[in-house]
């Protein structure tokens, strides 16, 4: 049976279902052009589509409050498995892959690696315990978490199991997610209490107190002046301090199951692009705005990562 991409609108999201799948794909853009994952993503899910990964393609929600979206995106892929097997019943599609949530992979690029991490992090048993303890501030979060939770019938959050892949990841908080000629507005927000929650900062401490992440890799950048490149090591101390690929590979380095990482030429926004023709257009005209697709090398690399990671996890 011949597999051909179609995505079709399932609860919040849009699913491409495979007729034979090794398993599920659950991708989150970037603010704005992940708000359109199927238009933007488009040639970058398509090429793990057909490496035989059903799709889900999570729409790009912005908001200051990072954790009730990333619990939000537990009540979805509970609700889009029942769905999803439904409909690939129907179609005489292979459906028992969908039943075993280790089966399942996220894929996040830029902010939407914030939200997979989060969720992560909400995945071990001391959860509660370390955000208490990182900051004297994440009282409140600590409630907002638990409400998210009851509010979506969740009893525990958890994506043990299942691997991710992050891509360019922009752990952004408010002085981020605001430019820089407003920095004084960042300011304000913050110091009013309705900036960007987790912050950064909060966000690293819960990662570093985690003995999780270990199904984890990372794509980076070498020219990618938001979310940081390896090659920020040999800059200032202000650039390494911004860089969240450099963190996250010091980070995750010494874990049980170290990062797997590759760093490849291109900026921030290299997964972005539509085929046409033998040319990829990342509808960016501050990039390279066209390139052949022999030349792109994203694909094949994240198609490795989601093996590896496989296997990884298969070994535990």
């Amino acid at each position: 049976m011949n597999a051909q991409l179609k995505f079709r609108p399932v609860s919040f999201s849009w699913v491409a279902i495979h007729p034979n799948p090794k398993g599920v794909v659950q991708f989150m853009g970037g603010a704005f052009f992940g708000t359109f994952p199927t238009v933007f993503y488009r040639y970058f899910l398509r090429n793990i589509f057909e490496q035989g990964y059903t799709i889900v393609a999570l729409p790009f929600r912005f908001s200051f409050r990072h954790w009730p979206i990333a619990i939000g995106l537990l009540k979805e892929q509970d609700v889009l498995t029942e769905e999803i097997i439904k409909i690939a019943n129907k179609l005489n599609y292979q459906s028992e892959v969908y039943r075993n949530k280790e089966n399942y992979f996220w894929i996040g690029h830029s902010l939407g690696c914030k939200y997979i991490t989060l969720l992560e992090f909400l995945s071990g048993d001391e959860w509660e315990s370390i955000l208490l303890a990182s900051d004297v501030n994440t009282q409140k979060q600590a409630q907002q978490i638990k409400s998210s939770l009851q509010d979506f019938g969740i009893k525990k959050p958890s994506i043990k199991g299942q691997k991710s892949l992050l891509i360019a990841p922009d752990i952004s908080d408010t002085q981020s997610a605001i430019p820089k000629p407003l920095s004084s507005i960042a300011k304000f927000l913050d110091g009013v209490g309705l900036g960007v929650l987790p912050t950064r900062k909060q966000t690293q401490d819960f990662v570093d107190r985690s003995d999780l992440f270990n199904l984890t890799a990372l794509i980076s950048f070498s020219q990618d002046a938001i979310a940081g490149s390896q090659n920020d090591k040999d800059k200032s101390e202000e650039v390494q301090k911004d860089s969240d690929v450099l963190w996250l590979i010091h980070e995750l380095k010494d874990r049980e199951f170290p990062i797997v990482h590759q760093e490849m030429p291109g900026k921030h926004l290299e997964p972005i692009g539509i085929k046409i023709g033998n040319y990829i257009v990342d509808l960016n005209p501050l990039d390279k705005f066209i390139e052949p697709v022999a030349s792109r090398y994203l694909e094949p690399v994240t198609i490795r990562f989601l093996d590896a990671l496989d296997k990884r996890q298969q070994s535990k």
